[in-house]
């Protein structure tokens, strides 16, 4: 297999800067996936590793050897995109023997890659037949088998599964993670799902704007975003903001004194809505209800913090009504500081 390096690599569409200097190295065997909202460039990186676009400056180097001008075909990797791109005229079979046919592999070759990535995504039992007896799994699986078949040194996905149901979803995750395991090629996913991305990848680069904002494995960039973006899109709900003014060494929150990481500035709090806990005798932080969700296996609690949005997870058995004020205990060691100005985390310590 290879790894893939991303070397400072900048993409300009007239006096626009879609990707500004990027770097990543994606490690030999690893799942990477790129996460981020419509918009912030992971598709244009992905279509540049490909070959598909070319960078304005940087360099694209898979497995030691520098590809940046060399056509998709000569860089010894595969693609699986959002539509499923079978051909309807042809069986599962000849699908997925496409590309080995492509690069005039012997016909023995042919049958056992093919069988071999059918048994993997579990559709040998439908190799004679046609696209248009299948399902849109089943059709998905036949991309995908399509792509491992050539035994690619890279696999680059871009939102493969998003045209399913959430139920082929959450089934094709499971099954794409333990494929790509045993497969070990290395594997670059673009998405702007982060309940795929947490569940498949490695590790996570997180995008916004053209940059990455934070790269790391996915419990890493959960439990400690490096800026305001990331702890915001990252987590269901995402992670709450509270403003706070550092005076003297501490910031309060109703009657929760804190040390501050930085002295005398604007600072917000981080708050997971998972790490408050609702306090028996209502002392701690005052939350205001608003609105209570059955979630099924919690309770979603809509509310405000010093009149500050939060959302804040409890129990499902938990007695809470709208319109009461109770108190939340959090643990200080749980929480993120981020600099208002920068939006930006600071070190606890």
């Amino acid at each position: 297999m290879a790894d893939i390096v991303i070397d400072h690599v900048v993409k300009e569409f007239g006096s626009f800067q879609a990707l500004q200097d990027v770097s990543l190295v994606a490690n030999d065997g690893e799942f990477v996936a790129l996460l981020g909202p419509s918009g912030c460039g992971k598709t244009t990186l992905l279509r540049i590793i490909a070959g598909l676009e070319t960078q304005s400056a940087g360099r694209v180097v898979i497995g030691g050897r520098d590809v940046s001008g060399l056509t998709p075909r000569k860089r010894g990797l595969a693609m699986v995109f959002q539509n499923y791109a079978v051909f309807p005229h042809m069986t599962v079979f000849e699908n997925v023997a496409f590309g080995l046919r492509m690069q005039k592999a012997p016909a023995d070759d042919v049958k056992r890659k093919v069988e071999r990535a059918a048994a993997l995504l579990h559709i040998d039992g439908f190799l004679e037949r046609y696209p248009a007896k299948l399902s849109g799994g089943q059709r998905q699986r036949v991309a995908v088998a399509r792509a491992l078949a050539v035994e690619p040194a890279v696999l680059l996905m871009d939102e493969p599964l998003s045209n399913l149901d959430a139920l082929l979803r959450l089934e094709m995750r499971t099954e794409l993670k333990a494929v790509l395991r045993e497969a070990g090629t290395t594997t670059i996913y673009v998405t702007h799902d982060q309940t795929e991305a947490m569940g498949l990848a490695d590790r996570i680069a997180v995008m916004y704007g053209g940059k990455i904002e934070q790269i790391g494995s996915p419990l890493e960039i959960y439990a400690t975003p490096a800026t305001r973006f990331v702890g915001g899109f990252i987590g269901s709900p995402p992670m709450n903001f509270i403003k706070v003014r550092c005076e003297n060494g501490s910031a309060r929150i109703g009657e929760m004194a804190l040390p501050c990481p930085v002295a005398g500035s604007e600072m917000e709090i981080g708050l997971r809505g998972e790490d408050a806990s609702l306090a028996a005798d209502r002392s701690g932080i005052p939350f205001d209800v608003r609105v209570v969700e059955p979630m099924g296996s919690h309770l979603l609690l809509t509310g405000a913090i010093d009149g500050q949005l939060a959302r804040i997870v409890t129990p499902p058995t938990a007695k809470v009504t709208a319109g009461e004020r109770v108190g939340l205990h959090v643990d200080p060691s749980r929480l993120t500081w981020i600099d208002g100005r920068t939006g930006r985390a600071v070190s606890r310590g």
